[in-house]
């Protein structure tokens, strides 16, 4: 009656020790480190890096736990935040600008843990500390470079189809294209209204000139607006995990604005790096009739800039911009013809038309492909257009290496913001306060935990005793599997977990309550509590679904925070249906169900009605 198989003993074993295993990295804390990630695709993070940066330590006398490289760069424990600072500036003063020397925390787990995948869970921006930014989109600049692609694109449309037009402006929120006659300015309308559904064109004549002007429809600013918020998170999310930094927070706040939050990073101005990384493509033509050489001593001419080509000499490079990386749909490393690396990209139905016009136009000149990042710029290659090129695909080469292909294309595929933002707020939450937030949680949970298993023990006496056995599995299964699923902790999150202690041990007085109702009524000890538990088992199960739904909704509808603690709680459901039913349910059956002829149960004091006989 009260005896488990083997097989479901296996079961709370296995599940007992594997929560054991992933709660473990938990209890080992994190050191301070130092991060050391390349801000450009020229600089590189590679074993020489590694061995110059263990030089230059050994050398100011600065002690360090360890050193490591991984995909996102070099990382370096330090026994505490004194050294790690001292140790940032030196290395950030050694390595110059081309290389991001940020704060950061790494865990204390040992490698046999680390090795089967047991992490300690990631903590929020409230716990570990950590920069907050909130930005706001410049929507009046999302409408401004959707003009501008706007007026390129008629521009192509205009010159493809054979339509004269005499010139086009872009002013404040229109784009006004002018004709010499009504007939070109008919034709251009009807090739507009049908290519271009988001712009409203309406006619002015301004004296002998025929003007049509092209304005953005309502439902086209909101589509455009809304969309430029949505891939600045894409692209914001892209930059921020590239750099490595554990779980961040990327998300909406309202109309034209995001937050972003970035757990464990201490230094506010290298956060801002994070977030202004970016790369992009501009193809230039060539000023091939001016004079380098002028140039090169300080005789610019107007309407060019001088750069250095990679791996090559100065050149000028004309400033107008013929098609730049928004048009880019896809970016991908490989090879070329000469089995040389390069960059292969997919170029939008609008990018295709104008590079192949391009390149139909300019057949035998030099064409300069630079790579703009963090505001500079750099000539990758300047090829001699050989024939007109279409069908949107255009391949990068020369002079570059595998992991730079690599690491242009991974760049590219991020993407540039599609409108500019700015930082309307920005804090810094510090280590200590996450520190003093952890305590305060932890010693909330314990001490609630502690009064819980005093009531209970002295109450239910062994029964009791086993509920808090039993309640303590359930929080160290909540614990480990928060850690297998890399879930963000908070403190909301921590609240939760108090909460769920709450609940759990409510399972265990309905079922002792239960069993003590079957006792009085007269049922044999092993009877009432087969009895107890099965009879309670089904009023937990409705009463944990309902807040299981609960919890769901919190998790659909809420965000953030609230987030946070729906995802704690639902787990917490999950595990105290485990625990409080099938763990104490064993360990009763361990102590009492081998027992043949059972007298009484430790469950405290069973009050029993006094019959009264007139």
């Amino acid at each position: 009656m009260n005896r488990y198989p083997s097989w479901k003993y296996l079961i709370i074993a296995v599940s007992i020790l594997l929560g054991l295993l992933y709660t473990l990295p938990n209890f080992y804390g994190e050191s301070p480190a130092v991060q050391i990630s390349p801000l450009r695709t020229t600089a590189k993070a590679d074993t020489v890096l590694l061995q110059r940066v263990e030089d230059a330590l050994k050398k100011a006398g600065i002690a360090y736990n360890g050193m490591f490289l991984d995909a996102a760069g070099i990382k370096i424990r330090f026994p505490d935040t004194d050294t790690q600072i001292k140790a940032r500036d030196m290395l950030q003063s050694m390595l110059g600008s081309g290389y991001m020397v940020a704060l950061n925390l790494l865990p204390n787990s040992p490698q046999w843990l680390t090795s089967i995948g047991a992490l300690p869970m990631y903590l929020g921006l409230d716990l570990r500390g950590g920069v907050h930014f909130m930005l706001q989109v410049d929507m009046k600049g999302a409408l401004s470079k959707a003009l501008d692609r706007f007026g390129a694109d008629i521009r192509g449309s205009l010159r493809e189809k054979g339509i004269p037009y005499a010139g086009l402006d872009r002013q404040g929120s229109q784009i006004t294209i002018k004709f010499r006659n009504s007939d070109s300015r008919a034709k251009a309308e009807a090739e507009i209204n049908k290519t271009y559904t988001d712009l409203s064109l309406r006619e002015d004549n301004v004296g002998a000139d025929f003007h049509l002007i092209a304005t953005l429809r309502p439902e086209a600013q909101k589509r455009i607006q809304d969309s430029a918020v949505q891939q600045n998170i894409t692209t914001l999310r892209n930059r921020v995990n590239e750099l490595g930094v554990a779980e961040p927070i990327i998300q909406q706040a309202g109309a034209d604005r995001v937050v972003v939050q970035l757990p464990g990073v201490q230094d506010t101005a290298k956060a801002k790096d994070i977030l202004g990384r970016t790369a992009t493509l501009e193809v230039r033509m060539v000023d091939e009739e001016r004079d380098v050489q002028e140039a090169m001593r300080g005789k610019i001419p107007f309407g060019s800039e001088l750069y250095t080509e990679r791996g090559g000499g100065p050149i000028l490079v004309k400033k107008q911009v013929v098609l730049t990386g928004d048009r880019i749909n896809d970016a991908q490393a490989g090879f070329d013809n000469n089995n040389q690396p390069a960059v292969h990209l997919n170029l939008d139905n609008n990018g295709a038309r104008i590079f192949r016009q391009l390149t139909h136009d300019n057949v035998g000149k030099r064409m300069a492909i630079l790579l703009i990042e963090k505001n500079q710029a750099e000539v990758i290659t300047a090829p001699v257009i050989r024939e007109e090129i279409g069908g949107g695909r255009v391949q990068i080469s020369g002079r570059m290496t595998t992991e730079e292909a690599r690491d242009v294309a991974l760049l590219l595929r991020a993407g540039a913001l599609a409108a500019p933002m700015d930082i309307i707020e920005e804090r810094t939450v510090g280590p200590s306060l996450g520190a003093d937030n952890i305590a305060r949680g932890f010693n909330s949970t314990l001490f609630g935990f502690a009064a819980i298993a005093v009531f209970m023990t002295a109450y239910y006496s062994m029964f009791g005793f086993i509920s808090v056995v039993a309640l303590g599995v359930n929080l160290l299964l909540l614990v480990g599997l928060l850690s297998i699923l890399q879930a963000t902790l908070t403190l909301p999150g921590m609240a939760a977990i108090a909460l769920t202690i709450g609940m759990a041990i409510d399972a265990n007085v309905l079922i002792n309550e239960r069993i003590r109702d079957e006792l009085r009524q007269g049922m044999p000890p092993q009877a009432a509590i087969n009895a107890g538990y099965e009879r309670a088992f089904g009023t937990i199960l409705d009463s944990n679904i309902t807040t299981l739904i609960a919890g769901i909704a919190l998790f659909a509808f809420g965000s953030g925070p609230i987030k946070g603690f729906a995802v704690v709680l639902c787990l917490g459901i999950l595990t105290s249906m485990f625990s409080a039913v099938m763990v104490s349910r064993g360990l009763v059956n361990l102590i009492y169900g081998s027992r043949r002829k059972l007298e009484r149960v430790a469950i405290g004091q069973v009050w029993k009605p006094v019959s009264t006989k007139r």
